[in-house]
């Protein structure tokens, strides 16, 4: 227990949250400690009843049984791999960058979900996370099942078809995916490789809640050089550590 204990403290702290989250909240509704109709997104219950929880409850949630415990398992193990990558890799030093990316892509995802009558958000958002990782390790290969290897661009679009072949869905991979290219498109390839004007910037009450550090832990994800140098060119032409690409595959 103590090298799990080890292990679980071991993981940077947004990601030990949402990864935590996202087992208790399924374990309470298994357990029937909270009845799952609480726990989904319903547009009804939400609007007209005022129930405010259930974004928040519909992204940690999902419902584990026979035949969902491997889809659930496998996106679990997504959530800890690329969100641990990005938050110390490419945001490292920058959690409440890393923050606001989150919060971004979840905003999105529940406005899709309620216009669209999405239940359940845990997919989506792990996906669009997955998808920025990808972008900005795109031209790194990566190893899947059997061996596979491919760049990572294409990942993303590999896992969706996974997920469809075990899961039986590709609609909560794909609005991931999109809400991830949106996010990616604002932050990193509008303003700094059409030279477009900066449409998203992290609030500073995040600054304040979750201040930069430096000394993190060395990570797994290196942007593309044209956004290294526009970032660098921003802070006057400093420059920050990035973090080393990691490969699948390598522990």
């Amino acid at each position: 227990m103590s090298d799990l204990g080890d292990w679980f403290r071991s993981i940077p702290l947004i990601t030990r949250c949402w990864f935590a989250g996202s087992i208790a909240v399924p374990l309470i509704g298994k357990l029937g400690l909270v009845s799952p109709v609480y726990l989904f997104l319903w547009p009804d219950a939400f609007i007209n009843r005022f129930q405010i929880w259930r974004p928040i409850t519909a992204t940690f949630f999902f419902p584990v049984g026979p035949g969902t415990g491997f889809l659930y398992l496998v996106n679990l193990y997504f959530l800890y791999q690329y969100s641990s990558r990005l938050e110390t890799g490419a945001f490292d030093g920058r959690p409440a960058d890393y923050m606001f990316m989150l919060l971004f892509n979840w905003i999105c995802i529940v406005i899709t979900g309620l216009a669209m009558d999405m239940q359940l958000l845990m997919i989506p958002l792990i996906m669009s996370v997955l998808y920025v990782w990808a972008q900005l390790n795109r031209d790194m290969i990566v190893s899947f099942w059997f061996g596979t290897r491919f760049k990572a661009c294409y990942l993303p679009w590999v896992i969706l078809g996974f997920n469809y072949i075990i899961g039986g869905s590709v609609i909560n991979e794909l609005i991931g995916n999109l809400v991830g290219h949106l996010y990616f498109f604002l932050m990193f390839k509008y303003p700094m490789d059409l030279g477009g004007r900066n449409f998203l910037s992290t609030p500073q009450f995040l600054y304040r809640w979750l201040p930069n550090r430096r000394g993190g832990v060395s990570g797994f994800g290196v942007p593309p050089a044209s956004m290294r140098r526009a970032a660098e060119e921003q802070r006057g032409g400093g420059r920050h550590n990035w973090g080393q690409g990691f490969r699948l595959g390598d522990q």
